[in-house]
């Protein structure tokens, strides 16, 4: 049971690790978005998702210090190294920026909730779980 709870926990890290890092390039977008020559960026989710949960199977991890023998045992995974990606706009700008502000509100606001929504999971599988303890 412990194993599966696990893995649905790591799935929901890394997804809002990367939808984190996704929400900041899109908000970067959006305050750039008078400035001259800058250029729209994005990451591929489900290609970054993919990369960070295969990165947890790897042999790259960092040994935890333990400093009394009741410590636990563990293993921390260094970050996923995300791709940024730059946007091909729809429409070519005078000042070559290629920010296209409702393509970004809509990945803006997708993304948020996306978020939410791996939040609400993690949320309601972690009140299971301590309803099944508290039931014994």
């Amino acid at each position: 049971m412990f194993d599966k709870l696990d893995t649905f926990v790591n799935f929901h890290q890394q997804a809002l690790n990367i939808r984190e890092k996704r929400q900041n390039i899109l908000a970067a977008n959006i305050a750039n978005s008078d400035t001259p020559n800058y250029q729209a960026r994005d990451i591929d989710f489900n290609a970054e998702l993919i990369k960070a949960l295969n990165n947890q199977s790897n042999i790259n991890h960092f040994n935890l210090n333990t400093t009394a023998c009741n410590h636990i045992q563990g293993a921390v995974s260094p970050k996923p190294n995300q791709n940024v990606l730059y946007r091909i706009p729809y429409q070519a700008s005078a000042d070559g920026n290629t920010v296209e502000m409702d393509q970004e509100r809509t990945a803006f606001i997708d993304n948020s909730i996306h978020y939410q929504s791996n939040l609400t999971f993690l949320s309601e599988q972690f009140k299971n779980v301590m309803s099944v303890l508290q039931k014994g």
